[in-house]
């Protein structure tokens, strides 16, 4: 039985991040070293720091993941991209040019007989109206017309200027620290969605830039997966257990 893995937050070409092209070689690096063990990889949202599509154009760059992403599913491996706040104006380019999977919203699967709650987490339970409301925008699609009106010279350094400065004005670039399980939204949501879904076992979700890994009752459990610019981290399902590591190159453990 291969395993399933599952990562978020990469955020690639962010021009927050000083180490970039080290970051993205690293990500390449580990879905190259779990190629022939994986049977499913799911990216749960912000692979890239902004994604907009054209109906002709799509941002330069990122060709080595494109490229990995590209080689996995050739290779049998079913790749789930869930859309993220920075990502979620994802077409179709991703999935014809690459094979992936596109998710939009949460999405409860089956895997090797364990239910499974998988989503990016953005506007789960979250109680911020200011970020509520610039999600419902950028949803919109009326403002998504007028956005691809623009020129992509324009639009691009527009909406890579703006996850820049998202990113710097939180403190060293981070996410709040864990606020605890009674405070932490993603649980707070996670605890009611179970009280009406109590057959899921596993909550995974991206989001928050934090790792986390708590028991929510003897059956079910969140996990919380970090990101792909100060952790390195992933989950790793093998059919039985569920574990969440930090990549250190070399070194993936399943």
């Amino acid at each position: 039985m291969k395993n399933v893995y599952f990562l978020s937050d990469a955020h690639l070409g962010s021009r927050a991040i000083e180490h970039g092209r080290t970051q993205e070689r690293r990500l390449v690096n580990f879905l190259d070293s779990i190629k022939h063990k994986a049977s499913a990889v799911y990216l749960l949202g912000d692979m890239f720091d902004f994604w907009y599509e054209f109906r002709t154009v799509v941002p330069k760059g990122y060709t080595r993941f494109l490229g990995k992403l590209s080689e996995l599913t050739d290779l049998g491996v079913e790749v789930h991209f869930f859309t993220g706040n920075h990502d979620l104006w994802c077409g179709d380019y991703l999935t014809k040019e690459c094979g992936v999977i596109i998710h939009r919203e949460p999405l409860t699967a089956e895997i090797f007989g364990k239910e499974f709650y998988l989503a990016h987490g953005d506007g789960l339970g979250d109680p911020d109206k200011k970020f509520k409301m610039l999600r419902a925008m950028f949803r919109s699609r009326t403002l998504q017309t007028l956005f691809s009106a623009l020129h992509p010279r324009w639009s691009m350094e527009l909406g890579l200027n703006w996850a820049k400065h998202s990113r710097l004005k939180r403190i060293d670039g981070k996410e709040p620290a864990y606020m605890g399980e009674n405070n932490e939204y993603l649980v707070l949501y996670t605890k009611e969605y179970l009280k009406s879904h109590p057959n899921i076992n596993y909550f995974i979700y991206g989001h928050r830039h934090i790792e986390l890994d708590l028991m929510l009752s003897s059956t079910a459990r969140i996990l919380i997966l970090g990101d792909w610019i100060n952790y390195f981290s992933y989950a790793v399902f093998d059919g039985e257990n569920l574990f969440l590591e930090d990549y250190v190159e070399g070194e993936t453990k399943l």
